[in-house]
């Protein structure tokens, strides 16, 4: 999970890390710096990895999580990096609330469905999306080949659900 060192959406991490742990699934956090991250709601994480150490590859996904502090890094050269390597080894890709801005500015949302956070007082996170060429879709959460995305906090469930049933195989 790749989250901002400052001001990430403390839900948006701790719902899905809670339910992927749950489901067994191992949880490594990657952010800009290897000092404790803080969230917007004043949660502290310890992080494991920074983001130029990440190799998609090692990893079955990689999920970019929300939050004002996302804002200053989604034209981030290593974020975009990392979400284009995880696709091109064929990992799952997820983003959410403004984070799938990072994987439209990296080039990948061309012509894929896709869901972002937005309000009536602010559509450019849609207008992002867009001008990329992804195909916006208000829903909560959307798939689209090996990419999630997920339009916010009140998401972070089902997020967390849709990501471990993609990288669960089905008997």
């Amino acid at each position: 999970m790749v989250i901002a060192h400052r001001d990430f959406r403390d839900e948006e991490y701790f719902i899905p890390k809670r339910i992927l742990m749950i489901r067994n699934f191992e949880v490594v956090t990657v952010s800009t710096s290897n000092e404790k991250a803080i969230g917007m709601h004043g949660g502290e994480i310890k992080i494991d990895m920074i983001i130029d150490d990440l190799r998609p590859e090692d990893f079955d996904a990689v999920l970019f999580i929300g939050g004002a502090g996302v804002i200053d890094n989604i034209d981030n050269p290593e974020f975009h990096r990392v979400a284009k390597e995880t696709i091109a080894k064929g990992r799952v890709l997820g983003a959410i609330c403004v984070a799938p801005m990072i994987l439209a500015k990296a080039g990948l949302l061309n012509g894929k469905k896709a869901t972002v956070w937005s309000s009536p007082m602010n559509k450019n996170p849609i207008k992002v999306l867009e001008e990329k060429g992804a195909i916006y879709t208000d829903e909560t959460v959307v798939i689209d080949g090996k990419i999630i995305t997920a339009n916010g906090p009140l998401a972070a469930d089902q997020f967390a659900q849709t990501v471990a049933e993609v990288l669960t195989p089905h008997l």
